[in-house]
Formats: C-alpha cells, structure tokens, sequence
C-alpha cells in the first residue's frame, strides 16, 4: 500500500524540486509524495502570509483524511506573523526551524480540533533557504554555475562560504548574504528554478542529508511513512 503525501511549497524552485528529485527517491519506499501551491501559482519571492497558508493546509487536510500534508517553506524572507517566527531568532540556529514547526503543528491542530488529525500534517522549513542546499556540494554547484566563465575562482570562493560554517543550513536569513544572494553575487545569471534544480541533480539528495541535519530529519520522517 503506497502512502500519499502532498506538499505544499512556497514556489514553483520547491515543486520542481520535489517533484523531479524527492518523488522518485521515495516511491520505491511506498511513499507517493506531490507537491503544489495550491490555490493559487505562487511566484518566487517569499512565504506568504500565514492566514493564507493556514487555510490551505487545513483545506488539504480536510480533503482527504487518508493522506498526509507537509509544507517546504525558506525560513529567509517568511513573514512575521507565521507562528513562532518573531521568537525564533532568540534561538541557537539549529532550534529555530523547529520552533517555528511546532508552532504550526500546534496551530493546525487547534484549527482542527483533534491532535490526531494533525499528527497527518507534518510541516517543514527550509533553514534559511532552498538554495542553502547546494553549498552540500561546492564542487558540484561550481560546474553547474560557472558555464562560459573559469570554474576554480568561482568553486574556491564557495568552498569558502561552506567552510565558514558548520552546517549549510546555518548560511543565514540577511538580505545581503542569503544563500541565493551569494550564489547571485558568484553567478548573476544565476536562475533559480532551471538552475537550481539541475545543482539539486548533480548534488544529490544523498550529499544534501549528510550535511543539512534537519532537512534530513524530514526525508527521514516520510521515509518512515511507508514502513
């Protein structure tokens, strides 16, 4: 028996993203993962307001109650008034994303009046961005945006931005110095849907779990769905 999952993502870099790399890896496990935007096409540029997406997550959970509904959502550029999200700077890096899930879980669960509907939403945010994700790879994300340019310069200065920090999901949320802005400030032809999916391909999710500790942490919790 084959697990649904639907995920509702922040754009159309995400979708693609979920729809060409993650589904494929998770339907030999018995999980059938889809994304959408749902109501609306979303253009690139942020999370909406919360109330918006609280009404799309409690529409989808509410359509079916046979599967489950996650989210894929940049922690760079999220609104404020998402829960959790005004506190979570005061946390250490590694415990703001989480904030902000168990927020959002607590919020649908009380939308939904039952703990056990919500147990079928399980949401995520990217820390601080989908682009975060490439920096697992400096190598691979230097062949992919160099193209007429030399590839070391460009694959020395990312290196450098991976060794500065622990973990590439701690690569942060300033407007100047998010991921997506350094790549740009590499690679101004950088395009971030064709682009970053193509990085996403010769990355790997592989090389992404083993560097991103939450992002692994999700794929692990739809993984396990479909034992």
């Amino acid at each position: 028996m084959t697990v649904r999952v639907i995920a509702l993502v922040e754009g159309p870099t995400e979708e693609k993203f979920i729809r060409e790399l993650m589904a494929s890896a998770f339907w030999p496990l018995g999980v059938s993962i889809v994304p959408t935007t749902y109501g609306h096409p979303r253009r690139q540029g942020g999370a909406p307001a919360w109330g918006k997406v609280k009404r799309e997550l409690l529409g989808l959970l509410k359509q079916d109650t046979g599967r489950y509904v996650t989210t894929m959502f940049d922690y760079y550029g999220m609104p404020l008034d998402w829960p959790g999200r005004a506190m979570a700077p005061e946390k250490p890096h590694r415990e703001r994303a989480d904030l902000v899930e168990e927020e959002m879980r607590d919020r649908i669960a009380a939308s939904l009046g039952s703990k056990l509907a919500a147990s079928r939403f399980i949401p995520y945010i990217q820390m601080h961005e989908f682009e975060a994700l490439f920096f697992s790879d400096p190598e691979s994300l230097g062949d992919i945006l160099s193209r007429n340019m030399r590839p070391q310069p460009i694959k020395r200065q990312l290196q450098r931005i991976a060794d500065a920090v622990a973990t590439p999901e701690e690569i942060d949320d300033n407007p100047a110095t998010a991921p997506s802005k350094r790549i740009l400030a590499l690679a101004p032809d950088y395009q971030k849907v064709t682009d970053g999916n193509i990085a996403a391909r010769h990355i790997g999710l592989r090389t992404m779990r083993q560097k991103c500790r939450h992002f692994d942490q999700w794929l692990y919790r739809l993984e396990t769905l479909g034992k």
